[in-house]
């Protein structure tokens, strides 16, 4: 299975997504900004900084699970336990902002966030029929065990 290109494939398009995912609430916090629109009373700067400081945050996120996906298809082994569940919750995400994404912006946008998802899961379960075929160090260093 062509492991390789699809974890780059994933980090690449997660990539590209943190940066548009940062550039987006950058603009909608000018926006906020300067128009001086309010919610129920909030203080329009923090509105914006708000919307700055998510936006950031977020586009973070996706950057290391980005990283993750980029160094597991450079150096071609699994994800350690930490990056996996980072990479599994990146999944998680992707497959709740494609259930909203269909109301509000449409069915291209939740076609975009399927393909991110099920990038993710191939990459992960190609890496884990690795991991499971790989023999453990006990039974490799011939401490396994006598059957009883």
């Amino acid at each position: 299975m062509a492991r390789r290109p699809v974890a780059a494939v994933a980090a690449v398009t997660l990539m590209l997504e943190a940066v548009g995912i940062a550039l987006l609430n950058w603009i909608l916090g000018l926006v906020v900004d300067r128009q001086q629109m309010s919610m129920g009373g909030i203080d329009t700067d923090a509105m914006s900084v708000g919307t700055w400081v998510a936006g950031g945050l977020f586009g973070l996120y996706l950057l290391v699970c980005g990283v993750v996906l980029l160094r597991t298809a450079v150096r071609d082994r699994a994800p350690g336990r930490l990056a996996r569940i980072l990479l599994i919750t990146c999944a998680v995400v992707h497959g709740l902002l494609g259930a909203f994404s269909v109301g509000l912006v449409g069915w291209p946008t939740f076609a975009f966030m399927m393909v991110v998802l099920g990038l993710i899961v191939l990459t992960l379960l190609g890496y884990e029929a690795e991991s499971a075929a790989r023999p453990s160090a006990e039974t490799a260093s011939g401490d396994a065990p006598s059957p009883a």
